[in-house]
């Protein structure tokens, strides 16, 4: 009776799993389809377009003078060059780039996208000390926007040996926004 329960037992619960699963493949499948797939094509075309509008903005202040601590079109550091852009968007940063650092999502070189940004320290255990924006990215080889002491500038990551030699982290602040 005991080796008959067990094996009951058994069956249940494999049929259980088969059924949970089913479900779950089932349920995937409708979300492929209809409102929920509906909705998550819109945010996704409203975050390219998004994306697409920050980094433009971006670039309409090419040649902007550097200023220490500005944060305005009349001269930018770089943290107020992200907080202004940024807020032309209504997407609200930190004040200082160590600040911004802390905001959004971590991702990676390859997953970095128009809008996200990217931090430097002079070292792995040292503070951030310059925050930059992603323009572009080629496999890896990103494109970024940033005030510099030339003013806002465009550089090649892998083409500017003083940034590629900085230790990095990227982060997404716009997703969810």
């Amino acid at each position: 009776m005991n080796n008959g329960k067990r094996l009951g037992k058994g069956v249940f619960c494999i049929c259980t799993l088969l059924c949970l699963t089913s479900w779950s493949v089932f349920s995937q499948t409708l979300e492929s389809f209809g409102p929920i797939a509906e909705a998550k094509t819109k945010n996704a075309e409203k975050e390219i377009l998004l994306r697409s509008d920050i980094v433009e903005s971006a670039q309409e202040y090419l040649g902007t003078h550097y200023r220490s601590a500005g944060r305005s079109p009349s001269g930018f550091d770089c943290s107020g060059f992200v907080l202004y852009v940024m807020q032309e968007h209504e997407i609200n940063m930190a004040s200082s780039a160590a600040s911004q650092e802390r905001q959004g999502e971590k991702i990676t070189k390859k997953e970095a996208r128009p809008g996200d940004l990217v931090f430097f320290r002079r070292s792995p255990g040292g503070r951030v000390f310059h925050v930059s924006m992603v323009l572009e990215n080629d496999n890896g080889n990103l494109m970024l926007i940033h005030s510099t002491s030339r003013g806002v500038v465009i550089d090649r990551l892998n083409e500017s040996a003083y940034w590629r030699s900085k230790t990095m982290t990227l982060r997404n602040v716009v997703s969810g926004s």
